[in-house]
């Protein structure tokens, strides 16, 4: 079984400092052992873990459209932020990519996907993040696995990881696969989601963030 993280940011996000080799120190540290990272409109840092990991590497995006964010996995190039969610998925879609969606009910997170936009992509979604260890609230992931069970859309449990402390705290465990984004999505069929919420300290550290980010430093 492969232990996989499947929303994990690095140093190339600008509200994360988590260089890619402490990453991967820290993935192997804890037994991950199929990682996606997905910074914030681009795919620099999951190409270079790529390049260095002994395990596999999902090259992903987390997206900011118009009208919420989308994660874009399996990618061979970029996708352009502001578009809006349904040229977005398009645009994950003509790449072979499958689409997954963060935290769909966190509205801690800035604006979400409406009901109606919604609507629009769900019949082209692949992934539902049902637990989310940085959710605020526990009804924000609640509200996603309903979706997801009511939808019949696959399911993933994830860190969304800034820090690498926060690796290993929540994850899905799947069998191997081959690769392919047909052959994931058949491997999440069977999968477990573990589900734990970050720690008081990983809160301290998203605060910090947040000032960090508003003195421009």
């Amino acid at each position: 079984m492969l232990k996989g993280d499947f929303h994990v940011h690095s140093q190339f996000s600008p509200d994360s400092r988590a260089s890619i080799q402490s990453i991967l120190d820290k993935c192997l540290q804890v037994g991950i052992n199929c990682i996606a990272i997905t910074d914030h409109n681009t795919i620099e840092g999951a190409l270079e873990m790529s390049n260095l990991a002994p395990f596999k590497v999902i090259i992903g995006e987390e997206i900011r459209t118009s009208q919420g964010e989308i994660i874009g996995l399996f990618l061979k190039k970029p996708i352009t932020q502001g578009l809006s969610a349904i040229d977005t998925v398009k645009h994950i879609k003509a790449q072979g990519g499958l689409v997954s969606l963060p935290h769909p009910f966190d509205t801690f997170r800035g604006p979400i996907l409406s009901t109606n936009v919604l609507s629009e992509i769900l019949p082209q979604t692949d992934i539902i993040e049902a637990f989310n260890a940085r959710a605020v609230l526990q009804s924000f992931n609640d509200q996603a696995l309903a979706l997801a069970n009511r939808e019949s859309v696959c399911t993933s449990s994830v860190s969304d990881a800034h820090y690498p402390i926060e690796l290993g705290s929540s994850f899905t465990k799947i069998p191997d696969f081959d690769g392919t984004p047909e052959g994931f999505k058949r491997a999440l069929l069977q999968g477990e989601l573990i589900k734990r919420r970050h720690t008081r300290l990983v809160t301290a550290l998203r605060i910090l963030t947040k000032l960090r980010l508003l003195i421009g430093n």
